[in-house]
């Protein structure tokens, strides 16, 4: 009788053991995907923000040197001075704005964290799944 009861607890234990590798792997999964879900997200970014520059860039250019020379011969210098500063001002402010949208709110592992919060609920309502 006491060997039917420890096969039992052994059966038990191997039971609570594979349950916890198949989390710990499906949690491992789930972190590999929102690696490479940031990932795919900061490359489009940086992918946009430089083609966004470039363009702007070229732009900018263009309409400053149009500015230039509509201002009149004598005035040219201010011009060009004022258009200096206002592009550097919008240059700080737009570096300013990019870094704050390229913080991720939620945090990089954001749904590996809930679903490890889920578990570990779970576990302390004694293995209840809903």
């Amino acid at each position: 009788m006491r060997e039917a009861n420890s096969g039992g607890l052994f059966a038990s234990l191997r039971q609570v053991a594979a349950t916890a590798l198949e989390m710990a792997q499906v949690r491992l999964e789930l972190l590999g995907t929102e690696i490479e879900l940031e990932k795919q997200r900061l490359f489009d970014g940086i992918l946009i923000a430089a083609a966004a520059m470039v363009f702007s860039g070229v732009g900018l250019l263009l309409f400053c040197g149009f500015i230039i020379l509509l201002v009149a011969e004598g005035n040219r210098l201010a011009a060009m001075a004022w258009l200096a500063l206002a592009c550097f001002s919008l240059g700080v402010v737009l570096m300013m704005q990019s870094r704050k949208r390229l913080k991720s709110p939620m945090g990089i592992f954001s749904a590996s964290a809930t679903e490890l919060q889920t578990d570990r609920a779970n576990v302390q309502a004694g293995g209840k799944r809903e």
